[in-house]
């Protein structure tokens, strides 16, 4: 590669979402020294509607404005949350690198310390993803979930305030903020299963670009890559853009790959669950094996009824 080469990455503007670029420039500097990194924040649609609930948003309301930067060449890579990028990617681009996934759990922190069965009846809990919301009701149903938006900090700082007693989020964004120690329990992934993709980043850039994508084959991580993939294809396989809580998390162990998928009603009283094992050579087709065993039991007709509505 040209040592004058400069390549500009594109990310949200949020504490976490710097500190997840960074995580991809750190390894990208050590291995092109001679290669100028800019980096460019970007405000989407998403950081702008503050107030929006979620589930009135559509999925990719984080990545539009960045994936039409790229698109405009004002670019050259992306850095994305995996569980932000919808199944599909516009014409043009292609995710050319899977960084090595952090801890996917969600985690909850509230102001006693508390587990969530340990919580007082009619804590209020601060969480506006469907999924969180649904397995919370699902576990504790007495439990109060209240909306809340903002970036991880803002969503701490409103948890220790007088309208919330906690708050739902992922463990890997505290981890990369180093806040890890204001963990009040790690939920199990059997019970709690992680939205697709949740700890991993994506790094995007225009597929026609191959000189990108050779250098950032450095820092792709290939057991992420089959898990999220197979993850992704769950969704992508069911939709994407079902309005049911639907999940999907992917292990591997040596050669297996092993994906346990849910589907969960909002109120929490139907929670469905399904175990899959495939090959880890053909990710896509594991994750769609998964979407269709998911959907052979009485999931689908809540899938199917959300999709609907």
């Amino acid at each position: 590669m040209p040592s004058s080469t400069s390549i500009r990455i594109g990310s949200r503007t949020s504490p976490l979402s710097q500190a997840q670029t960074e995580e991809v420039l750190v390894p990208l500097r050590a291995a092109y020294p001679d290669t100028e990194f800019t980096l460019v924040p970007i405000t989407t649609s998403g950081d702008r509607r503050k107030n929006a609930p979620l589930l009135s948003m559509p999925r990719g309301m984080f990545v539009k404005e960045i994936e039409l930067a790229l698109l405009g060449n004002e670019i050259d890579i992306a850095v994305h949350s995996a569980k932000d990028l919808p199944a599909q990617v516009p014409d043009g681009l292609a995710v050319v690198a899977y960084t090595q996934r952090h801890d996917p759990r969600d985690v909850l922190v509230n102001r006693w310390g508390l587990t969530l069965r340990e919580l007082p009846e009619g804590a209020r809990l601060g969480t506006s993803s469907p999924r969180r919301s649904a397995l919370i009701r699902a576990l504790r149903p007495e439990t109060q979930v209240v909306p809340i938006r903002g970036n991880v900090g803002t969503r701490l700082e409103k948890a220790a305030g007088d309208d919330y007693d906690g708050v739902v989020l992922a463990a890997a964004g505290l981890e990369r903020l180093g806040r890890s120690g204001e963990i009040s329990e790690y939920f199990k992934p059997e019970e709690f299963t992680p939205e697709v993709g949740q700890g991993a980043l994506l790094v995007e850039a225009r597929s026609s670009d191959g000189q990108v994508a050779e250098m950032l084959g450095s820092i792709d991580h290939e057991p992420t890559r089959v898990a999220v993939t197979s993850e992704r294809a769950f969704l992508e396989t069911l939709g994407g853009g079902c309005k049911v809580p639907v999940a999907a998390y992917a292990t591997l162990d040596g050669n297996e790959l092993r994906i346990s998928a849910m589907a969960v009603t909002p109120d929490g009283d139907r929670v469905f669950r399904v175990e899959t094992s495939h090959a880890k050579d053909d990710p896509v087709a594991a994750g769609q094996a998964a979407a269709r065993a998911l959907m052979a039991t009485e999931a689908s007709e809540i899938i199917v009824g959300g999709a609907e509505s």
